[in-house]
């Protein structure tokens, strides 16, 4: 049983743009806030400033551009419109702005191309919180193994991307897709293990149906409606308040931790393994507390080990 319910855990927007910047590695904590990165923060400033000419409630994530050589820095993914807008830099970013997403005429720029396929993005936010830092590159890894053993790079794209909100949540992984009617939804699920990668392969990507029990929401999807997935199919610039999981993250920012095993066990999900991390020597520590905490203390800390090295054997 998961300790935090993962449906309807995701803020209500319409619309997803992905900056291509960087190496994951390279991100500071706040890279749309980071004075040494520019374009993104010129980015995310421009959206906030014309969030109430902006039609649709959009969202703006970071992510690598990726080793397929399709995408390059400054290339913008929007979805659902399935469209890339090629090389965006500084002194563009209010045009971009102005011309794509206000007065959404995409198809008069010559920057414009059709994006086709599906598109996966996992949370590798190692500067924000070491657990998707930990848990994303695995993932990604996973990800690409079982592509390439089905044989469909040409068809699907996986890549890192910056925080999306819910790191108690990690493994986080968005996944873009057609459904069977083929309308483009944006999938979030949560605790993804390298175990659960086959099936949103080949249940989510191939067959448009949501993994009721790693589900967390869907873009478009109004979460006070949403509470069970039964259907086929970073920066929230609608709203000035933060979110619930990025109250939580801020938290435990940096703090360590690993993802669930097959079993349902995850220590990103342990909220005293979270805010009690042990920094003295053993016996000192064994002094300040009663022996039946230090008892169960060492078992939940065995149990952690367990569940990492669970999730590297894989």
């Amino acid at each position: 049983m998961y300790e935090s319910k993962l449906a309807g855990s995701v803020e209500q927007y319409e619309r997803h743009l992905f900056l291509c910047y960087k190496s994951h590695e390279l991100w500071p904590t706040r890279v749309e806030e980071s004075d040494a990165d520019p374009l993104p923060k010129l980015l995310a400033s421009a959206l906030k400033a014309r969030k109430d000419d902006i039609k649709l409630k959009t969202r703006l994530t970071i992510c690598e551009a990726g080793d397929n050589g399709k995408l390059s820095d400054g290339d913008v993914l929007i979805f659902p419109e399935m469209i890339l807008y090629r090389g965006l830099i500084e002194s563009e970013v209010d045009s971009f702005v102005e011309d794509v997403l206000v007065n959404e005429k995409a198809k008069l720029s010559g920057k414009i191309e059709k994006l086709s396929g599906s598109y996966v993005f996992v949370c590798c936010h190692n500067n924000r919180d070491r657990r998707c830092g930990v848990c994303g590159p695995i993932l990604i890894e996973k990800f690409k193994e079982e592509i390439e053993s089905k044989d469909l790079k040409k068809h699907i794209s996986v890549t890192a991307c910056s925080h999306v909100g819910g790191h108690k949540y990690a493994g986080n992984v968005i996944i873009f897709s057609a459904t069977p009617h083929g309308k483009i939804a944006g999938n979030w699920y949560g605790y993804v293990t390298p175990g659960d990668i086959h099936e949103l392969l080949d249940k989510q990507i191939g067959r448009g149906e949501a993994i009721d029990r790693i589900w967390r929401g869907q873009m478009g999807a109004n979460v006070k409606r949403v509470e069970e997935p039964n259907h086929t199919n970073g920066t929230n610039v609608k709203s000035s308040e933060k979110q619930p999981e990025e109250i939580v993250a801020a938290s435990a920012s940096n703090g360590g931790g690993c993802c669930r095993g097959v079993t349902g066990f995850s220590c990103c999900r342990d909220e005293n393994v979270e805010k009690k991390p042990v920094k003295k020597g053993l016996f000192s520590w064994i002094g300040n507390v009663e022996r039946r905490h230090v008892i169960t203390t060492v078992a939940v800390v065995g149990a952690v080990a367990a569940a990492v090295v669970a999730y590297g054997a894989y």
